[in-house]
């Protein structure tokens, strides 16, 4: 095992999320599901409001062929002493899809780099395990028209070195 002082790496997180599910976003244009990897690093390492903030970098890949993205933040993670835990993010995300679009089975994200709002509620056990559900909704913000914006949400594993 390595040193404290040697890791990078806090947890891996694997999931399926229902994609394009209509809660923030309130439309849905585009289906299928996102199988979907995130690793959470030891850095920054910031305490903050009895919370500890740490950066992500992840990526989700629609089945469909419909939007998929990459993405990076900030995550603010609590966790209770019976391991229920709680993530707030703040992030930005890359994505492959439609910036502008007639077609009525795409969404017009308007574009490319979306500020992305992730929301997860799990139970950790067995030391090293977890289980989890997360949200998360990405769009510009209305900094740039149109703004149809792409919410997931569904289950995932962690993984905690």
């Amino acid at each position: 095992p390595k040193d404290q002082n040697q890791r990078w790496l806090s947890d891996i997180r694997v999931g399926i999320l229902a994609h394009d599910v209509p809660i923030w976003s309130r439309s849905r244009k585009e289906g299928g599901i996102d199988f979907n990897t995130e690793f959470i690093f030891i850095w920054p390492n910031y305490s903050l409001l009895a919370g500890i903030v740490r950066s992500n970098l992840g990526i989700s890949l629609n089945n469909q062929g419909d939007t998929s993205k990459i993405y990076s933040g900030f995550l603010w993670e609590y966790i209770w002493q019976s391991g229920l835990f709680l993530n707030l993010g703040l992030g930005l995300a890359v994505h492959d899809g439609k910036l502008e679009t007639k077609d009525n089975n795409k969404k017009e994200l308007g574009s490319r780099i979306l500020f992305r709002i992730p929301i997860e509620i799990g139970l950790l056990f067995a030391k090293h395990h977890g289980l989890s559900i997360m949200f998360d909704h990405v769009s510009n913000a209305y900094l740039a028209e149109p703004n149809e914006g792409l919410d997931t949400i569904g289950i995932r594993y962690t993984y905690r070195f």
